[in-house]
């Protein structure tokens, strides 16, 4: 979990002293190679953080909602912008100048927080690169979905929906996979009774059996 929910200090320190913009879909809060100027807490909708690669392929590198702050890690350390954060929907930010970021730094509790943000950052980028390594696209099918139904799904009595923000090429890209590799292992979780998907909606049906797949063990 990397969200800093409304009444963390962090959070708080950067709608104290920041203000609300909303964007467009398609439209970027920043883009890669930007300088670092200012820091934003989504309040509302889905941001996509990717980056290009050599021949121009786009890399999704993750999704960020209501409660996660982006765009830190330039304002810390000063240098350009490492990726692109693009608006899905419509989406709500609070965009606070990078110096307020440093200023509240000085305030143990709220460092120790960002520090803790940060290590769960750390923790499932390495995550990751490990599922690179053991994992066929079933199983990075699978943990995509997991992690969108823990982050953004809602339970309800037959499962958990998410309203899906990605295109199945951007989904595929997160999974570090083919679109028809990608488009045939959801089509196997769909035939295993693990989820079902319509325009734009994922419902898991059957949490632990995901997380066998996604974990390869099924």
């Amino acid at each position: 979990m990397t969200a800093t929910p409304e009444g963390s200090l962090l959070g708080e320190a950067l709608r104290r002293d920041g203000h609300l913009v909303r964007f467009r879909r398609g439209q970027a809060l920043f883009t890669q190679g930007d300088r670092a100027e200012r820091v934003f807490v989504i309040e509302r909708g889905w941001v996509i953080i990717s980056c290009v690669a050599p021949g121009a392929r786009e890399i999704v590198l993750g999704l960020r909602g209501p409660g996660d702050v982006i765009g830190e890690l330039s304002s810390l350390d000063g240098e350009p912008r490492s990726a692109t954060a693009l608006a899905v929907g419509e989406v709500a930010a609070i965009v606070a100048p990078a110096s307020v970021l440093t200023r509240a730094l000085r305030n143990a509790d709220i460092a120790n927080e960002l520090i803790r943000v940060l290590a769960v950052r750390l923790r499932d980028a390495d995550r990751k690169r490990l599922e690179f390594a053991s994992l066929d696209t079933l199983g990075r099918v699978a943990w995509r979905l997991l992690e969108l139904g823990e982050q953004f799904g809602e339970a309800g009595a037959d499962g958990i929906t998410v309203e899906l923000p990605l295109s199945q090429e951007q989904l595929a890209s997160w999974c570090g996979a083919s679109r028809e590799a990608t488009v045939k292992a959801l089509a196997a979780l769909r035939t295993l009774g693990c989820v079902a998907t319509g325009r734009r909606t994922l419902h898991i049906l059957d949490v632990e059996a995901l997380r066998r797949h996604a974990g390869g063990l099924a």
